[in-house]
């Protein structure tokens, strides 16, 4: 005779953050995937679109491209007035309401009349950088040369990419010879550096917020593991999705991983402490502390609003940013080769005409670095100082935050101390580089206080923007 099964010692858990998703996930393969970037049309932004090809630091190419771009403010008769405002990693061009979408922008209270960034005076410009997904050119983008959408076809781009590209609507469709200031939070900050390097006597000013001169460990590691989430989904299937199930649970994980790195510990304790969502119900392994649910919640709100694909290649262009010289050179003799193949020639790298990037009163430019041990702490230092040398002269604001741990402090002082450096080996004395740090008494919101505590950053900036 059988013996019956044992009676278990406990019931077995549930698991209703897990169910959630296969809920979702049936009802995407009943309805359809509609990500909300997909509806991104013209009669919500403004969009460029150039003919010609842009090639890239890393040796791809895009055959045609366009840009989404909004505007708020008028431009001035002269065309000195305007700002261009650029965005972070996830952000759209929708930095503010306009009469083509009167939804609140990620940065509604900073600008209009009378604000911190104030349209009475200036004309602000703000684009979905190329490899986005709110218009602007990327992975889910069609290539022209075949029909297909590229998917993880679309080449690896970089910051300065995306400034070049930006730079063709300025000059192109606007006429601007010269902005009155370039500004950003996050990788904003890190495409302005970029757009004044590249178009150095085309900017008056330079405004960099929670930004860097070069990624560093810490934030490639936190990116990279983002990533390694979202390409794990097996929806995912190597960024060939479109038109069927998105990889929503490995965004999903992707944005609560980027979350961590958003906001502060001191924030965190104070609003949720160690608290449980539930104290009357058992322990679970799903979401059951405050902080777990701020998370799960964080992650469910984002996980069909943004492309993967273009998660993927702004954050690993976030990564690749390097203002040092070397990089910048490489990046300048790889675009030129890129350029020589598609217009049919053979330029051996020996032969390659060099295009220097450094234009001031040094001696020979550093050329590209082929060692193969790492540069020492103070190698790399004078390397970033060269590439950063080009803005020295500028009028530059950089804005840090002591609460920040995806772009700590010491990054925006490490800028700071090599720009002041640059300027007084060209005879100035540093005056020209501003610098604010806000303390944590200031702001404990970390990197999203550029979002969330408005006066702190919006009074330096008006200040810098009008003297």
């Amino acid at each position: 005779m059988s013996t019956p099964y044992p009676r278990p010692s406990n019931p077995q858990l549930s698991f209703p953050c897990l169910e959630k998703l296969e809920q979702r996930s049936q009802s995407l393969e009943e309805n359809g995937p509609e990500p909300a970037y997909a509806k991104i049309t013209e009669d919500k932004v403004d969009i460029f679109r150039s003919t010609d090809p842009i090639f890239l630091d890393y040796g791809g190419y895009l055959p045609q491209f366009q840009v989404a771009y909004e505007t708020w403010g008028t431009l001035n008769s002269n065309r000195s007035n305007a700002i261009l405002l650029q965005t972070g990693l996830s952000a759209s061009s929708h930095a503010h309401s306009t009469a083509k979408n009167p939804a609140k922008g990620w940065w509604e209270n900073f600008i209009g009349p009378g604000k911190y960034l104030d349209t009475d005076k200036y004309f602000v410009i703000c684009t979905n950088v190329i490899g986005g997904c709110f218009g602007s050119t990327g992975p889910s983008s069609t290539d022209p040369s075949d029909g297909q959408v590229y998917a993880t076809r679309f080449p690896i781009i970089s910051v300065n990419d995306m400034v070049r590209a930006q730079h063709r609507l300025v000059k192109e469709h606007f006429n601007i010879d010269r902005l009155h200031a370039v500004m950003g939070s996050s990788m904003g900050g890190m495409q302005c550096l970029a757009y004044a390097h590249e178009f150095t006597d085309e900017v008056a000013k330079v405004v960099s917020i929670s930004g860097c001169a070069r990624s560093h460990p810490y934030s490639i590691a936190m990116r990279h593991c983002q990533r390694q989430v979202l390409m794990t989904d097996p929806n995912w299937n190597k960024g060939f999705y479109y038109g069927s199930l998105p990889p929503h649970t490995g965004m999903k994980l992707a944005r609560e991983i980027a979350t961590i790195t958003y906001r502060s510990g001191p924030e965190w304790e104070s609003r949720f402490g160690v608290e449980r969502a539930d104290p009357s119900k058992q322990p679970a392994l799903c979401p059951d502390f405050l902080i777990e649910t701020y998370l799960d919640h964080a992650g469910e709100k984002w996980c069909l609003e943004y492309d993967p694909n273009s998660f993927l290649y702004i954050s690993k262009a976030m990564d690749l940013f390097d203002m040092s010289l070397s990089a910048r050179t490489k990046a300048a003799r790889s675009r030129q080769q890129t350029e020589a193949r598609y217009n049919g020639e053979y330029v051996p790298d020996s032969e390659l005409e060099y295009k220097p990037v450094d234009q001031c009163s040094f001696d020979e430019p550093m050329r590209e670095n082929k060692r193969t041990r790492r540069m020492t702490p103070e190698e790399a230092a004078e390397d970033l100082k060269r590439g950063l040398a080009k803005l020295a002269a500028k009028e530059v604001l950089v804005i840090g935050v002591e609460s920040d741990i995806l772009f700590p402090a010491w990054q925006q002082r490490e800028m700071v101390d090599l720009l002041r450096q640059g300027a007084r080996e060209r005879g100035g004395d540093g005056s020209n580089i501003r610098h604010v740090e806000l303390s944590k008494e200031d702001s404990f919101y970390g990197h999203d206080t550029f979002l969330l505590a408005l006066d702190h950053i919006g009074g330096p900036v008006s200040d810098f923007l009008e003297n």
